[in-house]
């Protein structure tokens, strides 16, 4: 089956209505879907398998969450604390990208997140944490943004 752009144009509802019938009727029928979109919650919901071509050539076949880790080696932590810390006090834990009163941003090497948040959370009380993944939209925005597709 193949699809160009199926929920251009389309409301919300009617988007998430045409993503579950093709994730439904790809289950049932086991058919190959070729889907092309600039919508990325189309893509994100329904495409084991990405390509990414750029006139002509291709940068990417594989798995979405593959491009994901190569164009953004890091994850963003947020925490908000019980009370300020110092910048200093958070020194080798990541980046530290903001820290405005009891909240502070980290970028963390993925590699490194579970020590980093254990470390974290053994050492500041901590009312809230939230690990992201950067939006896939800007990862691949930058891309083309830095000429690197």
């Amino acid at each position: 089956l193949f699809l160009d752009e199926p929920t251009l144009g389309l409301d919300v509802n009617a988007q998430a209505r045409v993503r579950t019938f093709l994730a439904d009727y790809n289950r049932r029928t086991g058919a190959t879907v070729l889907l092309t979109s600039h919508y990325m919650a189309d893509i994100t919901a329904l495409c084991p398998r990405v390509l990414l071509i750029h006139q002509g050539r291709l940068f990417h076949d594989g798995p979405l969450d593959v491009l994901a880790d190569q164009l953004a080696p890091e994850r963003e932590v947020r925490l908000e604390l019980e009370s300020p810390v110092e910048p200093d006090a958070l020194a080798g834990l990541g980046r530290l990208e903001q820290i405005e009163g009891c909240e502070v941003r980290l970028l963390v090497p993925r590699d490194q997140l579970t020590a980093v948040v254990a470390q974290l959370l053994e050492r500041f009380a901590v009312r809230d944490l939230d690990v992201t993944d950067p939006p896939i939209e800007e990862l691949i925005g930058g891309l083309f943004r830095q000429g690197r597709v």
